[in-house]
């Protein structure tokens, strides 16, 4: 869909009116760039409260997934330039009176570094195009998928700035060092199907199946055990730097706990069984 992925409506939902739009149905929360009209660019109070959304998705318990998406034609442009240039004296991104600007932040509640240190998975669902800020907050996410009409732009360079969110660190250990300088270097803007064939997305779907097929697969991770899930993803992002000896210790320091909660001994029964495990996170 368009206007990316909506949550059901069982589910619990932040003020229409909002720059970042929060819901949470079925164990999945739906956090939604909403400024549609200036193709979801990231302005000052959307650096915010996007921290503030993701904290909250990987703080309650009963999320287990969390989709990240967008409403109209981008999924997200950038950082909104149009503030980033602002006189002195606004409350532009780049501004350094008054507070707001780059001079202020505090990377450790950025919304990257929340992004990827949160526990919980995350599916970036682009309902359209990516650039900049954007495309390094897709990569962030633990699974990508994109409408066919989607793409990604790697416009850093040819803006006169590097990859200040991530891009840098995410690209090369997604695709390799030399298509990733290339990437960087040149700029370059890449279609849905040449982020799935690179590894830069999971799958290109169609545009009105995209919302169906993010929540779908939200859903089937929701049904697994979660901190068996929590626990996979750590361990995968640990083993990025880890060697294979020092890796194999730490698994076994995660799955001695886990052997333990009522979840496994539910899987184990569901299995023995032949039924679907119902659990709990405990």
């Amino acid at each position: 869909m368009a206007d990316g992925v909506t949550a059901a409506s069982t589910g619990t939902q932040t003020d229409q009116g909002a720059e970042v739009l929060y819901e949470v149905a079925d164990h999945v929360a739906t956090i939604t760039l909403n400024r549609p009209e200036r193709m979801n660019t990231i302005s000052g109070p959307m650096l915010n409260q996007l921290t503030q959304h993701l904290l909250k998705a990987d703080a309650d318990k009963d999320v287990r997934v969390v989709i990240l998406t967008g409403t109209g034609r981008a999924f997200c442009a950038g950082l909104d330039l149009s503030e980033a240039t602002r006189a002195k004296g606004s409350d532009g991104i780049l501004s350094s009176a008054g507070g707001g600007g780059f001079n202020d932040l505090d990377l450790r509640n950025t919304p990257p570094t929340v992004l990827f240190n949160m526990g919980k998975p995350t599916i970036c669902a682009l309902n359209g195009s990516a650039a900049g800020y954007g495309m390094d907050t897709a990569l962030g996410c633990d699974i990508r998928l994109m409408a066919k009409g989607a793409k990604m732009a790697a416009a850093f360079t040819k803006r006169g700035i590097v990859p200040e969110s991530g891009g840098t660190w995410f690209l090369p250990r997604l695709v390799g060092w030399s298509k990733a300088a290339e990437l960087i270097f040149t700029g370059r803007t890449l279609t849905a199907d040449e982020c799935v064939e690179m590894g830069l997305a999971s799958a290109a779907i169609p545009e009105a199946d995209l919302a169906a097929a993010a929540r779908k697969l939200a859903l089937e991770i929701a049904g697994n055990a979660p901190l068996a899930v929590q626990a996979s993803k750590k361990l995968m992002r640990m083993g990025l730097e880890e060697t294979f000896n020092d890796h194999v210790h730490h698994v076994f320091l995660q799955l001695l706990p886990l052997v333990r909660t009522a979840d496994a001994a539910e899987g184990m029964r569901a299995f023995m069984e032949k039924r679907p495990a119902e659990f709990t996170g405990r």
